[in-house]
């Protein structure tokens, strides 16, 4: 298991949605966490699983106060508020603000994040959507401790150049100055949004791009452009959202990303699982997590249910996008 720490180099490309995106149809366990030091989108576009909203003050701004005394990676739970579909989301930041508060803090937040993929008791891979990365944004701090780096970009001259230069700098900062990944390191990715009729040939140009530039990334594959997709996925459109092509292309992401470094991931998890010694605080969510796990409410919800069952809580109903931001496949999220 993993953190996966999502960014952008300028601009909106969409990296709040494809981590949404991608967190609702993650084969594992998974806790989206929002670390984009400008603030949360989620408070504002999604429901909470009780069917009111998210509580702003639960997520990053309680967990500050927590982290200052120590973070068991378990504590993470405890910061953790389940949006109306079923997707547990660590709440980001109120305002741009707020960050201050956090100051010193990310590289615990890194540590804990990534040791949580590893937990014995309630182990999940955390996604965190860490929004633009140009300048000195703290939630690069994250990135050391992450096992794959995915920028975000869309397809125009532009961006590409943006992402290229940005993809060389990063790995040379995680590397040591190296542009290839050592052991222990992280790996840089690329994820496009584009047309899905021509995202193949696009992908294959913007690979041979960051080979010939020598950036050390390449291309893990694309989401598609598709803003009715990612208004299905923030409840504000009706529609099967596990037939949008946003869906879809995220299942591929997904299912290519547990191919190529899931054995590595599972190994890794495993050998610290046969040497962590039992923390009191770990215990503590360990009948919580068997019990989630058994449920399985962290699988795609399409998968969830039975036809003509009601959901229990945390886990969604026979409904669709248009009901509070549930739907038939993502577990709610908001599109940015």
């Amino acid at each position: 298991m993993a953190l996966i720490a999502l960014a952008a180099d300028k601009g909106s490309p969409g990296v709040t949605t494809a981590a949404v995106a991608l967190a609702a149809v993650w084969p594992r366990r998974v806790l989206l966490a929002e670390t984009d030091p400008a603030g949360s989108d989620l408070v504002y576009r999604s429901a909470a699983a009780h069917g009111g909203p998210l509580n702003p003050n639960t997520g990053m701004l309680s967990i500050a106060a927590t982290a200052r005394r120590g973070l068991v990676p378990d504590q993470l739970w405890d910061h953790v508020q389940p949006l109306s579909g079923g997707l547990e989301v660590l709440v980001g930041l109120g305002n741009s603000e707020q960050a201050a508060g956090l100051a010193g803090l990310w590289p615990t937040l890194g540590r804990a994040f990534a040791s949580l993929a590893d937990s014995p008791h309630a182990a999940a891979d955390v996604i965190a959507d860490c929004g633009r990365i140009s300048g000195d944004t703290p939630a690069a701090e994250l990135f050391p401790h992450a096992s794959l780096v995915l920028l975000v970009s869309r397809t125009e001259p532009e961006a590409l150049a943006r992402v290229r230069d940005r993809a060389a700098v990063l790995a040379g900062k995680l590397n040591g100055g190296a542009r290839v990944a050592g052991p222990g390191s992280p790996m840089v990715g690329v994820v496009l949004i584009t047309d899905t009729g021509s995202a193949a040939k696009l992908a294959s140009q913007v690979n041979d791009m960051l080979v010939h530039a020598q950036t050390g990334a390449r291309v893990v594959g694309t989401l598609a452009d598709d803003p009715a997709g990612a208004e299905q996925l923030a409840g504000r459109r009706r529609g099967r959202l596990d037939k949008s092509l946003l869906i879809r292309t995220a299942r591929k992401v997904t299912a290519d990303l547990y191919q190529q470094y899931g054995a590595a991931w599972a190994a890794s998890a495993h050998a610290a699982q046969s040497h962590q010694p039992q923390h009191p605080q770990q215990a503590q969510h360990q009948s919580q997590s068997q019990s989630q796990s058994q449920q399985g409410r962290y699988a795609p919800a399409a998968q969830q249910h039975q036809p003509g069952q009601p959901g229990q809580p945390g886990q969604p109903g026979p409904q669709d996008a248009s009901q509070g931001g549930r739907s038939s496949d993502g577990r709610a999220g908001a599109g940015r």
